[in-house]
This record gives C-alpha cells, structure tokens and sequence, in this order.
C-alpha cells in the first residue's frame, strides 16, 4: 500500500500526498507572513512553481492571517475546492471574491473523503476560533494538532484511536501579551504546558513533530528573545523524556517524510521551496532581556506620507472617541470609573504626539496633560496606519501599555486588569473580524485591475 507523504510548507502548513492525491492544510507561501513573520529557518518560495500546482483541495483551520492568507490562496486555480473551518460566513465570502468556485464550511466530527484519504475536523478547546485535523490513510493515523488545545472532550475521542502514528504539536507558547507589558510580566520557565504534557501521554503516539509557530520577526526585533520561549531542541528533549518510544524530530519549510506503518523516513523535499537560512537555527528567549524603548522601535519603520499620517491623527483626535463610545462600557471593571489614559503615538523619528483622554464608563473625552496617568498607550505611527489601513494585527504593531507616567499605587490594580480591556486594543480590535484578509482582498482587487482578463479564474499575465 502507498504510504502517506507529509512536506512541511510553512508555519502550520503541510502539504499531504497520497495515491495521486495533493491536499493542503494551512498553506502559508509568502515570506514574510502576516505582516512581519519571518519563516525560521529563512525561505525563498517558487511563485511560478506554486501557480502550477494541481491541488485536490485545501483545508483551513481557522481565519487568522497566519493561516488563511489570501495572497498566498491566490497563486492557486480558482477551481481548487477550498475547505474552511470559521463560524462566520464572511471568511468564505471573502475566498469566493477572490474567484474560488468550490468553497466549503467545515463541521467538527463530519468526515470529509477524498479518494483514500480522509480528513475529520475535530472540536479545538476554543471552538469559536479553530479545528483539529485528524487525518486517516492507508491505516495511518495523523493528528494535525495546528496552533490550537485540544478540547478535553476531544481528547478522549483521540483517545480511543488505536494508535497514533505521527502528531504535528505546536512546540510554541508565544508570549503576545507579556511583550506588550515587559515591565510587568514574569519570565517564562521554557517548559511546556502541563497540558500539553499530559495530552501527549495521553496520545501515545509514534511520532511528534515540533509544528507551527516556526518563524521569527524583523531581524531587529527584541521580540526575537523575548517572545519565542521554547526552543526545537528544548522541545525534542522535554517530549522524549515523557515519550520515550517516540521519534522526535524537527521538519524545516520543504522538508518531507513518507509514512508507512514501519515508521517514518526521509523523503525529497519540496522543490519550489529553497531554504535560505541555517536549517539548524534554534530559539534563544532571554527573559531578562530589557525591551527597548518606544521611540527607538518607532524608528525602524518608514515616515508615513503626508496623507498617511492625517489618517492617523484624525483617528486619535475623532475617530477613536466614536469608536470607544460605540463600544460600550469595558469588561474590566478598573475602566468603569474615571481613567486618566494616554495614547502616545511615534513618528520614524521617535518624536512621540500624546494625546490624552479622560475615560468615565463608556465615555471618553479629550483629556490634559499631566504628570501621571492611570493607563498608558504607545505604538509606532506607522503601525498604527498598519492596523487601520492594511488590517495589521495586534501581535505585529509593537504595542507598549503602562510603561509611561503611572502612579504608582494603581500598580497592584493594573496587575489584575487584562491587557487586551486596554483602550486602543479594544478601539481597534473588538468586534473586527477579517481587517487582514479584507485589505489583502483590495489590495489583490487593485492589482488585477491593472492586469489582463483573467481565463479560468487566474490571471494571464502576473
């Protein structure tokens, strides 16, 4: 019988192949990704390559830009059945704008055959954002864990798999929030989740691969040690010493393996993928690494153009206020009395414009200047533009809170108040569903306008 061939794409994606049957999970062909995700070890990807690839279908787990990305479901055939796990119908709206004829809604536990393979989406611990692919072949068992938990109900159904012969487990507990407060935050132990650990117990499988969450950010970027704090070979030595039978093992962009009941073995690697960086290349989180200032980050990124830049401001002087009234009251119950708050915002000289609020439940107002506040804000300008413009997401936008003027008596109230209650994030954020792959979908739109008709739903000339 064929055994079943797995190549690593990129981040959490995987190209299956099996009998004359191509399927994509997640497929990421752009480097970098998501607006500043660089693909660790570095990558170049063959675009022409991609463009003639006869995919049998594609499966997504969830709408994060990081997983479902339009411009890289763009270089594929539009005839391509295209299958998509989000509870909101706009996601497959958007992939049928870009000309996908065949686009499906995914249901947890439903199984999906496609010649001899089978995919079974399964129920993630937050079913309202992602899936789990189980993966069925030739008397194989693959567990396509993607960036997710496993739901505990969930996990008793793997459970009474047979056996499991290979698991792609996100080796990464990225730290989003605690590098927006580094002041504030306890350094990471470098070990994995007890729940991790006692799910892989639970599992037992024959093989793990350290999947998702491979990629670093801007070369620059202190986050590169500070928000990484697992390492591959941290990884490989903590689940080889709870699963001691299990092969453990690293699979780069492009690198392949063919499965077969005897185990796994190398197989060629994908040829429209060339890996440009240190293949051997690990993580080196430093948790008592001093983030640099604001300004500093701010000066990284280009000036933004006259036109650019009234977008910003008159967002902060107008556009926020509507906003943050529309919202509601706060979550938090620190917001739902009278906050002094300041949004300091950083041109690419580091220059900082403060504009400071007065918030009272719901309301805000434009506030004074002052020597302390209750809650502080800064972002680089130009990521600010990012997220109101080009869907730029919270993760990428270099956010510092409360590392301006605070008094410091609200220092144990703050370390209870969620970050994500803070004022922008919740301006920005709440409520948004697809801003990345919206500004993707223009973007593309414009492009295509300037080009040839299109035949069969790709472009004659690119």
């Amino acid at each position: 019988m064929a055994p079943l061939c797995i190549s690593r794409i990129l981040h959490a994606g995987y190209l299956f192949e099996h009998e004359g049957l191509s399927v994509a999970f997640d497929p990421i062909f752009e480097n970098p990704f998501s607006g500043n995700c660089h693909a660790f070890p570095d990558v170049r990807f063959d675009r022409e390559a991609i463009r003639r690839l006869e995919l049998d279908a594609v499966f997504i787990s969830h709408f994060h830009e990081d997983h479902c990305c339009l411009e890289s479901l763009d270089l594929l055939r539009r005839e391509t059945p295209i299958y998509v796990y989000c509870l909101n119908e706009a996601l497959r709206d958007l992939i049928r704008a870009l000309g996908f004829t065949h686009v499906h809604a995914i249901e947890l536990d439903a199984p999906i055959a496609l010649g001899a393979l089978q995919i079974i989406p399964r129920r993630a611990l937050d079913a309202e954002i992602d899936a789990l692919f189980e993966i069925r072949a030739a008397g194989l068992h693959v567990l396509q864990v993607v960036d997710a938990w496993i739901d505990p109900a969930t996990l008793e159904q793997l459970r009474q798999c047979p056996r499991w012969d290979l698991v792609l487990w996100p080796f990464q507990t990225m730290r989003e929030l605690e590098v927006l407060t580094p002041t504030r935050s306890a350094p990471a132990s470098g070990q994995l989740p007890p729940e991790w650990i006692e799910q892989l117990i639970a599992l037992k499988p024959r093989a793990v691969v350290a999947s998702s969450c491979q990629f670093q950010l801007e070369p620059w970027s202190w986050y590169n040690q500070a928000f990484f704090p697992i390492s591959e070979a941290g990884f490989r030595r903590q689940v080889r010493a709870i699963l001691p039978g299990a092969e453990v093992l690293r699979l780069n962009p492009g690198a392949a393996v063919r499965l077969d009941v005897d185990g796994l073995v190398g197989a060629e690697p994908l040829p429209w993928i060339e890996v440009l960086g240190d293949p051997e290349g690990d993580y080196d989180y430093q948790p008592t690494l001093l983030a640099p200032p604001t300004a500093e980050i701010a000066r990284r990124f280009p000036a933004l153009t006259s036109t650019q830049a009234e977008v910003v401001t008159e967002y902060c002087r107008r556009g926020l206020l509507a906003r943050y009234r529309l919202l509601g009251p706060a979550m938090d119950d620190y917001f739902l009395r009278p906050r002094r708050w300041l949004l300091s915002v950083y041109d690419h000289r580091g220059e900082p414009t403060h504009y400071p609020y007065l918030l009272d439940d719901e309301a805000i107002e434009p506030g004074e200047e002052g020597a302390w506040f209750d809650w502080t804000t800064e972002v680089p300008a130009a990521k600010l533009y990012g997220a109101l413009e080009l869907g730029e997401s919270m993760t990428s936008m270099y956010l510092r809170i409360n590392a301006g003027p605070i008094k410091t008596s609200h220092d144990a109230e703050l370390a209870a108040v969620d970050v994500l209650e803070d004022p922008l994030i919740r301006c920005l954020f709440q409520g948004v569903f697809g801003a990345y792959q919206r500004a993707q979908l223009r973007r593309l739109s414009h492009s295509a306008a300037s080009l040839p008709s299109r035949i069969d739903g790709r472009s004659t000339k690119r």
